[in-house]
C-alpha cells in the first residue's frame, strides 16, 4: 500500500548572513516525508541537519533565510510564510520539536505543571482544571512517577531523563502531526537513552505522528528509523530504507560513517576516523563536496557535482561511483558483511 506524503521539500536552499559574507548551509535539498514513518537524518556536526528542519517550523536564526525552493505541507508552501502569526498556526500545533538539552527548553523558574498547561490552554482552549488534568495525564503517559504529586515541582527537582520526558510531553500537548527530535538523547546516559527512544516509539504508535530524528549516532538510527537521509556539507548524499543504508550503502561518505561505528571496533586495532574536514560553505563547492576526504574519489569528483543515481525504488545516492563508466570499487572491508558482523556482536561472538 502506497504511503501518503505528509511533507515535501523541493530544491531547498538556505543561506546565512555572517558578518559581510554569505554562508550556504543547505544546498538544493529535496525529500519526501511519509505519514506515520520515522525518518532519521544523519551526518557530522555542521552538515545542515538541524538547519533544514528549522525551516519546517520557521525557527531559523534572524540572520538566516530561505533563498530558494519550496516546502509543501497541507497544501501550502511553508517557505513562503513570512509572519510569526502564521507560523504560530504551524509551530507546536502541527509540527513540534524536542530539543537535545531539556534545560534550555524548560523555564527554570516556572513549575513543570504550569509549563505543560500553558500549551494546552493556548492550543486546545481548555480551562484551568481540565488543562491540569490533561497535563497530569500526559505526565503519566511519558512515564513520570507520581505525576499528580510532582505537578508543582520545578525543573531542577527532576533528573535529566525526567526533564526530557517533560519536554516530550510539552511537544505532544498539541497532538502534532510531525515530531522533530533533535538529538533527543545526547545529554543522557546509555540506559536512559534507550528508555527515551522506546518512549517515543510507543507514543508514536499511540498518537500516530510522523517522527524525524536528527542524529550523528548511527546506533540510534538502527534502533528507530525506517528510512535514513545521510547529509554532508548541506546536501543529502544518500537516501534509503534503514536496511539499505546499513547493509547496502553506496556513497563513500556513508561507508566512512559506518566504518567509524564503535560497535564494529576490533580489540587491539585503531578505530577508523574520517580524515580531513568538511569544506567551508562560505565558498562555492566544486564537484563532490566529499571528494577531498574520499579515498575512492575519481577525477570527475573534483570537477562536476554528481547527480542522484537510482539504486532501487527506495534507494538513491549522489556519487559518480554509480555511473556505469566509473571503475568498480568495493566498499571497505570493515562494512562488507555488516549484517553478519552486527549479528555476531549481538550474539557475543566477536570481541569488541
Amino acid at each position: 500500500m502506497e504511503k501518503n506524503v505528509i511533507l515535501s521539500v523541493r530544491d531547498l536552499v538556505v543561506k546565512f548572513h555572517v558578518r559581510d559574507r554569505i554562508l550556504t548551509a543547505i544546498r538544493n535539498i529535496s525529500l519526501d516525508l511519509y505519514e506515520n514513518e520515522t525518518l532519521a537524518i544523519v551526518g557530522e556536526s555542521g552538515s545542515g541537519k538541524t538547519v533544514m528542519t528549522k525551516t519546517f517550523t520557521g525557527m531559523l536564526e534572524s540572520n538566516g533565510f530561505i533563498a530558494g525552493g519550496k516546502i509543501f505541507f497541507e497544501g501550502r508552501d511553508l517557505a513562503a510564510i513570512t509572519s510569526n502569526k502564521e507560523w504560530e498556526k504551524i509551530r507546536g500545533i502541527k509540527i513540534a520539536t524536542v530539543f537535545q538539552d531539556p534545560m534550555s527548553s524548560l523555564n527554570p523558574i516556572r513549575s513543570i505543571g504550569s509549563q505543560i498547561t500553558e500549551v494546552i490552554k493556548k492550543h486546545q482552549g481548555k480551562d484551568g482544571a481540565e488543562a491540569k488534568q490533561l497535563a497530569i495525564d500526559l505526565m503519566n503517559r511519558v512515564g513520570i512517577p507520581n505525576a499528580a504529586d510532582r505537578f508543582n515541582e520545578y525543573p531542577f527537582q527532576y533528573s535529566g531523563g525526567m526533564r526530557q520526558r517533560i519536554v516530550i510531553a510539552i511537544a505532544l500537548a498539541c497532538r502534532p502531526q510531525i515530531l522533530i527530535c533533535d538529538e533527543p538523547t545526547t545529554a543522557l546516559d546509555v540506559t536512559i537513552q534507550a528508555q527515551i527512544l522506546q518512549l517515543i516509539k510507543d507514543l508514536q504508535k499511540e498518537f500516530h505522528f510522523t517522527t524525524i530524528y536528527i542524529t550523528h549516532d548511527l546506533g540510534v538510527v538502527a534502533n528507530v528509523a525506517q528510512r535514513v537521509a545521510v547529509m554532508y556539507a548541506g546536501q543529502i548524499v544518500e537516501y534509503g530504507t534503514a536496511e539499505e543504508i546499513f547493509y547496502s550503502p553506496k556513497h563513500p561518505y556513508t561507508w566512512a560513517l559506518l566504518s567509524s561505528l564503535p560497535q564494529l571496533g576490533i580489540k587491539g586495532e585503531r578505530l577508523y576516523s574520517i580524515p580531513g574536514t568538511p569544506p567551508s560553505l562560505f565558498n562555492e563547492v566544486k564537484g563532490d563536496a566529499f571528494a577531498p576526504r574520499n579515498p575512492y574519489a575519481i577525477g570527475i569528483d573534483f570537477e562536476e557535482e554528481p547527480p542522484f543515481f537510482q539504486i532501487s525504488q527506495t534507494h538513491q545516492a549522489k556519487t559518480w561511483l554509480l555511473d556505469p563508466r566509473a571503475p568498480k570499487v568495493e566498499p571497505p572491508v570493515a562494512i562488507r558483511d555488516l549484517h553478519g558482523r552486527i549479528t555476531a556482536i549481538l550474539k557475543g561472538q566477536v570481541s569488541k
